[in-house]
């Protein structure tokens, strides 16, 4: 509920700011577990329905092919793999995304690791309505961490997925977001949809303008409602937040949150949020897979982590809240009253 009244407040945010401008076709949906929103502009509000009821069916049909526990493909392969089963049969359009995935994987040395759906179901991270408050056993953590599974176990090819670990638990909730802003921008452009915002839960992907001015959205202050600072978005920029005010659970005074570091089993601490901004034909994918490895680098590490991946407009909080951006997302940042003073790193 907090995520929903977080996300509210944006989208809000947004409006605001569009005014003097007509007002684009809006409408707004619960998929992937969060708030969704499709804002399209300068198209008949027919057309405008119409494209985005059928964004919204392919968004839905994703959810249910990727839900890391719910029925659907993906989860049928996760308990073949527990099985044991060395060959599992699935849908031909899952194969393309777990190979997308193992690549970026791969490329952020396995610190973006969707094979790690056991750790995040131990801490108690599976689950529609999350209420966790414990503290897993250590010993089974540290079980897991030894086990090692990454996507490179995985052999994917045809309709077939291929395992060497019975550890691997794949878990796209890194992934399926970003994927699914390309998804929906390459079929509005299909259908001549010019001028578009998707918003899937904070990541989010701008097509056009809006009318004579580029889509303005809001970064969430990770520990107040309301952005910490608004951008401006470019035709084909995404932008992607990972924060540990999204899922998490406190024990004591101290705060787990949903990402877990997969070199320790355990939730990464010292980092707030992570936002990057992304461009290209995967600005999706790139915008949210990208946060997960700068994330779990920490303040010692994100920097290198940013150019092994070749990101460059970012970010970082870290867990005392001490903000660092880098010199290309500085200048296009408008930040918001009571933001703290962020220095500019290269």
């Amino acid at each position: 509920m907090r995520l929903i009244r977080l996300l509210l407040s944006l989208w809000l945010l947004a409006l605001l700011a569009a005014c003097g401008e007509a007002p684009p076709y809006r409408q707004q949906a619960y998929v992937f577990g969060t708030l969704v929103e499709i804002s399209i502009y300068g198209e008949d509000a027919d057309k405008a329905q119409a494209v985005t009821a059928q964004v919204l069916r392919d968004f839905d049909r994703l959810h249910g092919m990727l839900h890391a526990w719910q029925p659907g493909a993906l989860a049928r392969v996760n308990e073949l793999i527990a099985q044991g089963a060395t060959d599992v049969s699935t849908s031909p359009g899952l194969i393309p995304i777990l190979q997308d995935a193992a690549r970026h994987a791969a490329q952020s040395d396995h610190l973006f690791n969707p094979a790690i759906g056991n750790l995040v179901r131990l801490w108690g991270f599976h689950a529609d309505r999350f209420e966790g408050n414990r503290v897993p056993d250590p010993a089974q953590i540290e079980r897991l961490v030894k086990a090692a599974p990454t996507m490179a176990d995985l052999e994917l090819a045809g309709y077939t997925v291929r395992s060497r670990n019975r550890a691997v638990r794949i878990d796209l909730g890194g992934y399926a977001k970003g994927y699914a802003l390309d998804l929906a921008a390459a079929y509005l452009k299909s259908q001549g949809v010019r001028n578009a915002l998707i918003n899937i839960g904070g990541n989010v992907l701008a097509l056009g303008r809006h009318g004579t001015r580029p889509w303005r959205v809001g970064i969430q202050h990770p520990r107040r409602s309301g952005a910490i600072a608004l951008i401006d978005l470019n035709d084909g920029e995404a932008i992607g937040t990972s924060g540990d005010y999204q899922r998490y659970f406190e024990v004591g005074d101290k705060r787990y949150c949903h990402i877990i570091d997969p070199r320790t089993g355990w939730p990464v601490q010292g980092v707030q949020a992570v936002t990057v901004l992304a461009r290209g034909p995967q600005a999706g994918v790139l915008s949210d897979v990208a946060s997960k490895p700068l994330f779990v680098s920490g303040a010692a590490g994100w920097r290198q982590q940013a150019e092994k991946l070749g990101v460059r407009e970012i970010m970082f909080i870290d867990g005392a809240g001490r903000i660092s951006v880098t010199a290309a997302l500085a200048p296009r940042l408008q930040w918001q009253a009571g933001a703290p003073a962020a220095p500019v790193v290269p």
